[in-house]
């Protein structure tokens, strides 16, 4: 499946491989969208300030914004923000928190450093120093889940072992393609890091993985959900294959902002 996908790129021009990867141009609202979800999360931000910012690491990016469920046993949702790992913040993300809190549980939205500030090895090794972080200010069960890059930093740190699941959300899971883009300009993606953190390429492990994706994605969204439930299921690892209906990129999450919405039941699922 991989090897067909590669076959498919190298016979594209490169006006054709940047397109692949334009969520922003494939979706033409997409600002007004993203727009819409930023102030949403400022109210919640505003409205609950207490356990914002707090530093889990020496750089400026390395905060945790924490919000307690009323029990402090309940599970944990983390969520990871995306931006192509070079873009957004963890601030823009807080509303994506209100359906799993509805459900009275604790949420926790961590930053990263962005490339090319930070490779994407530091931020995956960032990833899992929030997890550490993260290990005894919470109790309950920690469910991880990200979105677009968060997808892929969700698939990388499912190990860690306070992580009980994962719920990935429109996911990139094979890095190799993106070396032919703009995105790598500040990425700069190694060999090494192709091959060690496409999670398509790495055995997969025993923890659930659910992973989502919009059925109005582009193609190379689609086909990574889809290729990494065949590559776990292979490996008989658990976890569900999520097609969210006429979802495009910027919709995708819309669901984890309802506590009945298909990605909040998700989450409480996994739990």
């Amino acid at each position: 499946m991989i090897q067909a996908r590669v076959q498919d790129w190298g016979r594209m021009s490169r006006a054709e491989r940047e397109a692949e990867y334009d969520n922003r141009g494939a979706v033409a609202n997409s600002a007004a969208l993203i727009d819409a979800l930023f102030a949403a999360s400022a109210t919640r931000r505003a409205e609950s300030p207490g356990g914002l910012d707090q530093p889990y690491g020496p750089r400026e990016r390395n905060k945790v914004d924490l919000f307690p469920g009323a029990d402090p046993a309940a599970p944990c949702l983390v969520f990871l923000h995306g931006g192509y790992w070079q873009r957004n913040g963890r601030e823009g993300f807080t509303a994506l928190m209100d359906g799993v809190r509805a459900h009275g549980w604790t949420a926790a939205v961590p930053g990263y450093t962005l490339a090319p500030e930070a490779t994407l090895t530091e931020i995956v090794a960032e990833v899992h120093a929030a997890l550490d972080w993260l290990a005894d200010k919470v109790a309950g069960t920690v469910i991880l889940s990200g979105w677009s890059a968060g997808g892929h930093l969700t698939a990388m740190a499912l190990h860690h072992p306070r992580v009980h699941a994962g719920l990935a959300v429109s996911g990139i899971y094979e890095l190799g393609p993106l070396r032919d883009t703009s995105l790598n300009d500040a990425l700069r993606l190694t060999d090494e890091e192709v091959a060690s953190l496409s999670p398509l390429r790495l055995p997969p492990g025993p923890k659930p993985l659910a992973l989502a994706y919009g059925t109005a994605e582009l193609p190379p969204f689609v086909h990574d959900a889809r290729g990494l439930n065949w590559h776990r299921a292979a490996a008989h690892a658990a976890g569900p294959l999520i097609p969210l209906a006429g979802a495009n990129h910027f919709t995708a999450t819309d669901s984890l902002r309802h506590a009945d919405g298909v990605l909040t039941r998700a989450a409480l699922a996994l739990a």
